[in-house]
């Protein structure tokens, strides 16, 4: 009878995954002697020991769950058997200054980037359209598509031509507390590095969101030639608000063409890590590779932001930990607490996350998601955290508080300034951003295989033994400083998939 191997995180572990692409029939044993007294699906956790009623449940070390019923070794272990454990008690984690070591430095890498006026640097030179509200969004797609089809030629140092559309502007509570989120979110993606800098807004001209609000203080001195209202008196017909659009847009293109790539050391990098579509083996696999790319980044002095409060909830006693200060770690709390109200006004809670797919992919409950999810921050202290819309304030990792949404968790990062993005999925998905490289991993290569298309990255090999996280980590490394210098090109570029950005509005609707 052959025997197959399970896969353990940590040596307490009394659960392990099953990593044959096509799961394991009852009658099977492991390479341990264990016979699987049932058919167990890949990614899917089997019992390494009898557990009784009530029994810890330990996965990556930590306790996922409780034993809603006896469970014999060798049987399947999933979401109907456990009981979720309580979170933890956010006033009870220790908050402490510490002497964190610091890594050695990773030099002599580089990219080919755009430079910024603002010492920031673009991995795409691309023309944004901003727009102040919903109304002017059919004017800038209209727009977009014509420059593209028209002009763009004209212009071959310039990558793209974007509409930063949204649902935000009016018909809202514009001066309600919570309204600064969505409006700095709107003003500070205008402002990302791939736009290089040249601000273009599109209004109606009635809207609550003032369209000079979108623009910083140096850009408000001269507020005519950035901006253009559709209401504007000069314009007697569609076609005129067209040809105005497009004659300011030649102005920015003019700028934009004259850019050009040079070399940029990888402490210009800011890359947003983020999992959507994840199974059990994103948290052994593509999260684990990432958060080795992220250790490398911070060792050369770049930006790394990792998000999703809900994904860390639960794993936040691990994170508070590494906080560089106890400023940070009680900024990390403060936000967890903020969405703890936020959620339960919504008569809502954590058991809401994981979704059907995680669970049809292994994932039992929020707790183990949320230790998966953590690695791809690595091992790097945290500097900061950078509340919701708000922009990248230092260099190393940072935690960018957002909601778990694939959508939102994106557009709060492009805000924050990411000019290359990793998404991890184990399930699989389309996501893609028109204004920054996504590159897609796969957490295993069941999904990397039956989407070769839509992969870019394949960590599938780690789960079976092939390679290790570090060989994989390395690979990963080169091949985003080959995208951020434009020499490849990620599966959603080639294939022209990207989602619309979606604004976090925590505020009332009028």
């Amino acid at each position: 009878m052959a025997t197959h191997n399970i896969l353990k995180v940590a040596p307490n572990d009394n659960v392990g995954i099953v990593t044959n692409l096509n799961g394991l029939k009852k009658g099977s044993k492991t390479e341990d002697g264990i016979l699987l007294r049932e058919d167990i699906p890949m990614g899917f956790k089997i019992a390494l020991e009898h557990m009784e009623q009530g029994k810890e449940i330990i996965r990556y070390g930590e306790v996922i769950g409780l034993a809603k019923e006896p469970i014999d070794k060798g049987r399947l272990v999933h979401f109907g058997k456990m009981i979720i454990p309580e979170p933890p008690r956010l006033e009870s984690i220790p908050l402490q200054d510490r002497r964190l070591s610091k890594p050695e430095p990773l030099k002599g890498y580089f990219f080919d980037g755009y430079k910024n006026k603002d010492g920031s640097v673009g991995t795409r030179n691309i023309l944004g359209i901003s727009t102040s509200v919903q109304c002017v969004a059919g004017l800038a797609e209209h727009v977009a598509n014509k420059i593209k089809a028209e002009l763009l030629d004209q212009f071959s140092n310039v990558d793209d031509v974007v509409a930063i559309t949204h649902s935000y502007g009016c018909g809202v509570a514009i001066d309600a507390p919570a309204a600064i989120i969505p409006i700095r979110t709107i003003r500070n993606i205008a402002n990302n590095p791939n736009f290089g800098g040249e601000v273009m807004v599109l209004g109606l001209g009635c809207e609550k969101l003032r369209p000079e609000r979108l623009l910083t203080n140096d850009q408000k001195e001269d507020s005519g030639s950035h901006i253009m209202y559709m209401q504007d008196e000069r314009f007697q017909r569609f076609e005129d608000m067209v040809k105005g659009a497009m004659e300011m847009a030649k102005n920015y293109l003019k700028k934009l063409n004259e850019r050009k790539r040079e070399p940029c050391p990888v402490s210009d990098l800011v890359v947003g890590m983020q999992c959507g579509g994840s199974d059990a083996f994103s948290g052994i696999t593509g999260n684990p590779v990432a958060g080795f790319v992220s250790d490398l980044i911070v060792r050369a002095g770049g930006s790394v932001l990792f998000s999703e409060v809900t994904e860390v909830r639960d794993a936040i006693h691990l994170l508070v930990s590494r906080a560089i200060d106890k400023k940070v770690g009680q900024a990390l709390i403060n936000e967890m607490q903020w969405y703890d109200a936020y959620l339960l006004q919504g008569n809502s809670d954590r058991s809401a996350n994981p979704t059907p797919g995680n669970k049809m992919g292994g994932i039992s409950n929020i707790v183990e998601k949320a230790l998966g999810s953590i690695a791809k921050s690595g091992t790097s202290p945290i500097v900061d955290v950078i509340p919701p819309g708000e922009k990248l304030r230092k260099r190393g990792l940072s935690f960018a508080a957002t909601p778990a949404s694939d959508f939102i968790c994106g557009t709060l990062q492009v805000a924050a300034g990411m000019n290359m993005h990793l998404f991890i999925t184990g399930r699989g998905t389309p996501y893609g951003l028109s204004m920054v490289p996504v590159v897609k991993i796969s957490s295993n290569s069941k999904l990397s295989r039956r989407w070769h298309d839509l992969i870019d990255f394949d960590a599938g090999p780690i789960a079976l033994g092939e390679k290790t996280i570090e060989e994989m980590g390395w690979d990963l490394f080169h091949l985003i400083l080959d995208i951020a210098s434009g020499k490849k090109q990620v599966a959603c570029d080639r294939l022209g998939l990207c989602n619309d950005l979606v604004l976090f509005n925590p505020g009332p609707i009028t």
